[in-house]
């Protein structure tokens, strides 16, 4: 039986909750074992060092299972996600990838790492927070969004099913999308798991609790947006609705528009169009998750910028982070997780060119730091 009306309001709440409090968990276990794609890319460019890779591996390898049980239970459909949309824009992903991998580097980490450096009393992942929510408000309907709907959203494939790794194999299969994806996700996230654990870093307690910690708040993200979030039938629309969701869609974790919709939330809050989401409620989450860890542990710390060029690299970072994170419809965690956990074709598109963009910014600060004359 469905709810009546006026319970709609406390459902909604009730996600929101759970969406925080996952979200806090989030940014308490970032905080704690410094997970950061970012950082994994340039502990292996720069010292070959493959730790944070193996915690990033594992997440992914929990969040695709997780999901993928989920779904083969009947509880969420990957389908109703906008990774699993039918039309596959390769070029924006491949763009927006790159610009974003880039600007994660100048701005030290990606949108999620800025909220948990946030957290613990960085000035710094402020600026980057406020000018990526500009850029990506500029990006969803401002002007860097007619760029991006003249020019790389124009080169597009239009499918008849969801791009997923999932529905692909079922029609090559003969089998069901649910049964498909497991069996998909077994075959990436098991190779995953393997090389993971062949080390002893990969069994490290540190390394355990960042990919099952977060992989599994991944996961958990998918059951409260597509499961406590879910009405087959609106009472106002008749149609199967996802509550607090702004895309009308199941929603995961994701930083880059949640940004712009925070701007949103603070500038237009008495608007009685505005309302409270999912992408609010998971940004204030991980700062609070990890301001309350940094505070537990001792670790608060108020930092500042360095030097004129720290700002300027900053302030370039998070701009390209806003503006790539939208242009590619995801950023490390969006793609990284929330999309290879539905095994999006869009997300194993945007990934290499993320890590490449990264790698690339890499290279480019290398070539800085030998310019620059000795002291």
């Amino acid at each position: 039986m469905l709810p009546p009306l006026p319970d709609l309001s406390w459902l909604t709440w009730r996600v929101l909750l759970a969406v925080f409090v996952l979200s806090a968990l989030l940014g308490a276990v970032m905080h704690r074992t410094r997970f950061c794609t970012m950082g994994a890319i340039s502990d292996v460019v720069l010292m070959r060092d493959f730790t944070r890779a193996r915690q990033w591996a594992l997440a992914a390898s929990v969040a695709m299972l997780g999901t993928a049980a989920l779904a083969w239970a009947g509880l969420i459909r990957p389908a109703d996600t906008v990774y699993a949309t039918p039309r596959w824009t390769g070029l924006s992903a491949l763009a927006g990838g790159a610009l974003f991998g880039f600007g994660m580097v100048l701005a030290s980490g990606c949108g999620a790492r800025a909220l948990v450096r946030l957290g613990g009393g960085s000035l710094k992942a402020l600026v980057v927070v406020l000018v990526m929510g500009l850029a990506a408000q500029a990006t969803l309907r401002g002007i860097t969004a007619v760029l991006r709907a003249s020019t790389v959203d124009r080169v597009a494939l239009q499918g008849t099913a969801p791009g997923t790794l999932g529905h692909w194999a079922a029609a090559w299969l003969n089998i069901t999308p649910a049964q498909a994806g497991l069996l998909a996700a077994l075959a990436v996230a098991l190779p995953l798991l393997a090389w993971v654990l062949a080390r002893p870093a990969g069994r490290r307690g540190i390394t355990l609790l960042a990919g099952l910690g977060v992989g599994g708040v991944a996961v958990a993200m998918w059951w409260a947006s597509g499961v406590l979030g879910y009405l087959p039938e609106h009472p106002e629309t008749l149609e199967a609705a996802y509550l607090a969701a702004r895309s009308g869609r199941m929603e995961g974790l994701t930083f880059a528009a949640p940004a712009a919709y925070v701007l949103d939330w603070l500038t237009l809050f008495s608007d009685r169009h505005t309302r409270l989401n999912i992408g609010v409620a998971s940004v204030a989450g991980v700062v609070a998750g990890a301001w309350a860890h940094a505070v537990l542990t001792g670790q608060f710390r108020w930092e500042g910028f360095r030097t004129t060029e720290d700002l300027a690299n900053h302030l370039a970072g998070a701009l390209l982070m806003g503006v790539g994170g939208v242009t590619a419809m995801g950023c490390t965690i969006g793609h990284g997780l929330s999309g290879l956990s539905v095994l999006s074709l869009l997300s194993f598109t945007a990934l290499p060119a993320l890590v490449l963009g990264a790698v690339a910014a890499l290279r480019y600060q290398g070539w800085r730091l030998q310019r620059q004359p000795l002291h």
